[in-house]
């Protein structure tokens, strides 16, 4: 499923995303470690403030989205701004220095102009 984490509906349209892959949920897995996960993509969304959006995309829910990213396994993560990929890594996105990570690669990132404003 996508979920909009919390905080994200306030953020900028022009914000890039982190989009998060997941594989559909095992049986046994519990609620407990779901929401753990989701608990943990709340704070990495607060690190990284307005600057990009996370999205939660499960397979189960959204196959084609998930298959457009070429069959990378599963979790992954794949940070966008304006269509454009501009990382991606397998896994979840974890530890201490991963907000750092992902904004480092949106400032390096070469120039995408934005779409032209709509009159």
């Amino acid at each position: 499923m996508i979920l909009s984490l919390s905080a994200t509906s306030l953020l900028p349209a022009e914000a890039a995303v982190l989009l998060i892959l997941l594989p559909p949920v095992a049986a046994g897995t519990t609620q407990q470690a779901q929401r753990a996960t989701v608990f943990t993509l709340n704070a990495l969304q607060r690190q990284l403030g307005a600057a990009i959006r996370v999205l939660l995309i499960n397979e189960t829910n959204y196959p084609a989205v998930v298959r457009s990213f070429g069959g990378r396994g599963l979790p992954a993560f794949v940070l966008l701004r304006h269509g454009v990929e501009l990382w991606c890594q397998q896994g979840l996105p974890e530890g201490p220095a991963i907000a750092e990570l992902l904004l480092s690669k949106l400032a390096a990132a070469p120039g995408i102009t934005q779409p032209a404003a709509v009159r």
